[in-house]
Protein backbone atom coordinates (compact mmCIF):
# COMPACT_ATOMS: atom_id res chain seq x y z
CA UNK A 1 0.00 0.00 0.00
CA UNK A 2 2.88 2.36 0.89
CA UNK A 3 4.41 1.75 -2.54
CA UNK A 4 1.11 2.58 -4.24
CA UNK A 5 0.73 5.84 -2.27
CA UNK A 6 4.35 6.78 -3.00
CA UNK A 7 3.82 6.12 -6.71
CA UNK A 8 0.68 8.27 -6.71
CA UNK A 9 2.51 11.16 -5.05
CA UNK A 10 5.39 10.87 -7.54
CA UNK A 11 2.90 10.92 -10.41
CA UNK A 12 1.21 14.01 -8.97
CA UNK A 13 4.55 15.76 -8.54
CA UNK A 14 5.51 14.92 -12.11
CA UNK A 15 2.21 16.16 -13.51
CA UNK A 16 2.37 19.33 -11.41
CA UNK A 17 5.93 20.02 -12.52
CA UNK A 18 5.02 19.40 -16.18
CA UNK A 19 2.39 22.15 -15.97
CA UNK A 20 5.05 24.79 -15.60
CA UNK A 21 6.24 26.80 -18.54
CA UNK A 22 9.89 27.88 -18.57
CA UNK A 23 11.42 30.02 -21.30
CA UNK A 24 15.05 31.07 -21.58
CA UNK A 25 16.35 33.41 -24.25
CA UNK A 26 18.94 31.87 -26.60
CA UNK A 27 20.90 35.08 -26.03
CA UNK A 28 20.88 34.75 -22.24
CA UNK A 29 24.59 34.00 -21.81
CA UNK A 30 25.66 36.92 -23.96
CA UNK A 31 23.24 39.46 -22.49
CA UNK A 32 23.76 38.47 -18.86
CA UNK A 33 27.53 37.91 -18.81
CA UNK A 34 28.18 41.16 -16.93
CA UNK A 35 25.19 40.97 -14.59
CA UNK A 36 26.06 41.49 -10.94
CA UNK A 37 22.91 42.86 -9.26
CA UNK A 38 19.20 42.33 -9.96
CA UNK A 39 16.24 44.21 -8.50
CA UNK A 40 12.94 42.54 -7.59
CA UNK A 41 9.85 44.64 -8.32
CA UNK A 42 6.40 44.27 -6.74
CA UNK A 43 4.26 42.08 -8.99
CA UNK A 44 1.35 43.38 -11.02
CA UNK A 45 -1.74 41.73 -9.53
CA UNK A 46 -5.22 41.10 -10.86
CA UNK A 47 -7.80 40.02 -8.29
CA UNK A 48 -11.07 38.37 -9.23
CA UNK A 49 -12.71 37.77 -5.85
CA UNK A 50 -16.15 36.30 -5.30
CA UNK A 51 -17.14 38.98 -2.80
CA UNK A 52 -18.08 42.42 -4.07
CA UNK A 53 -15.59 45.15 -3.17
CA UNK A 54 -15.09 48.75 -4.25
CA UNK A 55 -12.55 49.69 -6.91
CA UNK A 56 -10.46 51.46 -4.29
CA UNK A 57 -10.43 48.45 -1.97
CA UNK A 58 -9.57 46.16 -4.89
CA UNK A 59 -6.68 48.45 -5.81
CA UNK A 60 -5.33 48.34 -2.23
CA UNK A 61 -5.62 44.55 -2.03
CA UNK A 62 -3.93 44.05 -5.41
CA UNK A 63 -1.04 46.21 -4.27
CA UNK A 64 -0.79 44.20 -1.05
CA UNK A 65 -0.57 40.93 -2.99
CA UNK A 66 2.00 42.39 -5.38
CA UNK A 67 4.31 43.43 -2.56
CA UNK A 68 3.80 40.08 -0.82
CA UNK A 69 5.25 38.28 -3.87
CA UNK A 70 8.17 40.72 -3.96
CA UNK A 71 8.90 39.99 -0.28
CA UNK A 72 8.57 36.22 -0.71
CA UNK A 73 11.01 36.21 -3.62
CA UNK A 74 13.55 38.23 -1.63
CA UNK A 75 13.27 35.78 1.28
CA UNK A 76 13.74 32.81 -1.05
CA UNK A 77 16.76 34.30 -2.82
CA UNK A 78 18.30 35.41 0.49
CA UNK A 79 18.12 31.89 1.90
CA UNK A 80 19.78 30.35 -1.12
CA UNK A 81 22.30 33.17 -1.48
CA UNK A 82 23.63 32.32 2.00
CA UNK A 83 24.52 28.91 0.57
CA UNK A 84 26.26 30.63 -2.35
CA UNK A 85 23.75 29.23 -4.81
CA UNK A 86 23.61 32.25 -7.14
CA UNK A 87 26.07 34.06 -9.37
CA UNK A 88 24.37 37.46 -8.83
CA UNK A 89 23.29 39.62 -5.91
CA UNK A 90 19.72 40.76 -5.30
CA UNK A 91 19.06 44.35 -4.31
CA UNK A 92 17.34 44.72 -0.94
CA UNK A 93 13.66 45.30 -1.73
CA UNK A 94 13.37 48.05 0.89
CA UNK A 95 16.13 49.90 -0.95
CA UNK A 96 14.46 49.19 -4.29
CA UNK A 97 11.12 50.58 -3.14
CA UNK A 98 12.75 53.56 -1.42
CA UNK A 99 14.69 54.53 -4.56
CA UNK A 100 11.54 54.19 -6.65
CA UNK A 101 9.61 56.39 -4.21
CA UNK A 102 12.37 59.02 -4.28
CA UNK A 103 11.86 59.16 -8.05
CA UNK A 104 8.07 59.43 -7.74
CA UNK A 105 7.60 55.89 -9.00
CA UNK A 106 4.97 53.81 -7.26
CA UNK A 107 2.84 50.71 -7.73
CA UNK A 108 0.33 52.69 -9.76
CA UNK A 109 2.70 54.19 -12.33
CA UNK A 110 5.69 51.85 -12.49
CA UNK A 111 4.33 50.27 -15.67
CA UNK A 112 4.93 53.45 -17.70
CA UNK A 113 8.69 53.07 -17.25
CA UNK A 114 10.83 50.84 -19.45
CA UNK A 115 13.06 48.14 -17.99
CA UNK A 116 16.07 50.13 -19.13
CA UNK A 117 14.84 53.27 -17.33
CA UNK A 118 14.12 51.36 -14.12
CA UNK A 119 17.53 49.66 -14.15
CA UNK A 120 19.25 53.01 -14.60
CA UNK A 121 17.28 54.55 -11.73
CA UNK A 122 17.91 51.55 -9.46
CA UNK A 123 21.52 51.11 -10.61
CA UNK A 124 21.07 47.39 -11.31
CA UNK A 125 21.81 45.12 -14.26
CA UNK A 126 18.45 43.44 -14.58
CA UNK A 127 14.89 43.30 -13.28
CA UNK A 128 12.84 40.47 -11.80
CA UNK A 129 9.15 41.22 -12.23
CA UNK A 130 5.91 39.48 -13.04
CA UNK A 131 2.16 39.12 -12.88
CA UNK A 132 -0.15 37.20 -10.60
CA UNK A 133 -3.85 36.50 -11.16
CA UNK A 134 -5.77 35.42 -8.06
CA UNK A 135 -9.28 34.65 -6.96
CA UNK A 136 -8.20 34.44 -3.29
CA UNK A 137 -6.11 36.65 -1.00
CA UNK A 138 -3.04 34.43 -0.95
CA UNK A 139 -1.04 36.73 1.31
CA UNK A 140 -3.67 36.21 4.04
CA UNK A 141 -3.29 32.44 3.79
CA UNK A 142 -5.79 29.88 2.55
CA UNK A 143 -7.27 26.76 4.11
CA UNK A 144 -5.14 23.67 3.67
CA UNK A 145 -7.23 21.13 5.61
CA UNK A 146 -8.23 18.83 2.78
CA UNK A 147 -8.07 15.05 2.60
CA UNK A 148 -5.76 12.77 0.64
CA UNK A 149 -8.58 12.09 -1.86
CA UNK A 150 -9.11 15.83 -2.27
CA UNK A 151 -5.40 16.19 -2.98
CA UNK A 152 -5.65 13.72 -5.84
CA UNK A 153 -9.05 14.60 -7.26
CA UNK A 154 -9.74 18.25 -6.46
CA UNK A 155 -7.99 20.87 -8.54
CA UNK A 156 -9.02 24.09 -6.80
CA UNK A 157 -7.66 26.70 -9.14
CA UNK A 158 -6.60 29.91 -7.37
CA UNK A 159 -5.01 31.60 -10.36
CA UNK A 160 -1.68 31.84 -12.14
CA UNK A 161 1.71 33.45 -11.60
CA UNK A 162 4.40 34.45 -14.04
CA UNK A 163 7.95 35.49 -13.11
CA UNK A 164 10.32 37.05 -15.62
CA UNK A 165 13.86 38.41 -15.76
CA UNK A 166 14.71 41.24 -18.13
CA UNK A 167 18.06 42.67 -19.18
CA UNK A 168 18.70 46.25 -18.10
CA UNK A 169 20.76 47.30 -21.10
CA UNK A 170 18.41 46.05 -23.83
CA UNK A 171 15.11 45.57 -21.93
CA UNK A 172 14.93 42.12 -23.57
CA UNK A 173 13.23 39.19 -21.86
CA UNK A 174 15.87 36.74 -20.61
CA UNK A 175 13.84 34.18 -18.69
CA UNK A 176 10.21 33.49 -17.84
CA UNK A 177 8.50 30.95 -15.61
CA UNK A 178 4.72 30.50 -15.40
CA UNK A 179 2.75 28.26 -13.09
CA UNK A 180 -0.85 27.56 -12.15
CA UNK A 181 -1.74 28.22 -8.49
CA UNK A 182 -3.91 25.66 -6.71
CA UNK A 183 -4.26 23.84 -3.37
CA UNK A 184 -1.02 22.00 -4.04
CA UNK A 185 0.91 25.27 -4.34
CA UNK A 186 0.88 25.96 -0.59
CA UNK A 187 -1.20 27.90 1.89
CA UNK A 188 0.31 31.37 1.43
CA UNK A 189 2.55 33.51 -0.78
CA UNK A 190 5.80 32.31 0.79
CA UNK A 191 4.81 28.66 0.34
CA UNK A 192 3.95 29.32 -3.30
CA UNK A 193 7.27 31.02 -4.10
CA UNK A 194 9.28 28.46 -2.13
CA UNK A 195 7.69 25.53 -3.99
CA UNK A 196 7.70 26.96 -7.49
CA UNK A 197 11.27 28.25 -7.29
CA UNK A 198 12.50 24.93 -5.92
CA UNK A 199 10.88 23.26 -8.91
CA UNK A 200 12.59 25.73 -11.24
CA UNK A 201 15.99 25.68 -9.51
CA UNK A 202 17.76 23.56 -12.12
CA UNK A 203 16.48 25.91 -14.80
CA UNK A 204 17.01 29.20 -12.96
CA UNK A 205 19.67 30.85 -15.14
CA UNK A 206 21.70 32.43 -12.30
CA UNK A 207 21.82 29.25 -10.24
CA UNK A 208 25.41 28.00 -10.11
CA UNK A 209 24.39 24.40 -10.79
CA UNK A 210 22.42 25.55 -13.82
CA UNK A 211 25.44 27.50 -15.07
CA UNK A 212 27.70 24.45 -14.65
CA UNK A 213 25.22 22.35 -16.59
CA UNK A 214 25.05 24.93 -19.36
CA UNK A 215 28.82 25.11 -19.69
CA UNK A 216 29.04 21.35 -19.72
CA UNK A 217 26.73 21.05 -22.75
Amino acid sequence: MKNVITSIFLLIATLTFSQKNIYESPKFDNLSKDHKVLAILPFFTHLDLEKSISKEEKKILEQKEGYAVQDALEIYFSKRKKKKKFSVEFQNTKNTNAILAQNDINYGNIDIYSIKELCKILNVDGIISGNIDLNVLLSDGIASDFSFIDYILVDADYGRIGIKISDGETSKLLWRYEKKINKKSGKNTQDLIELMMKQATKKFPYDRESLKSRKGN
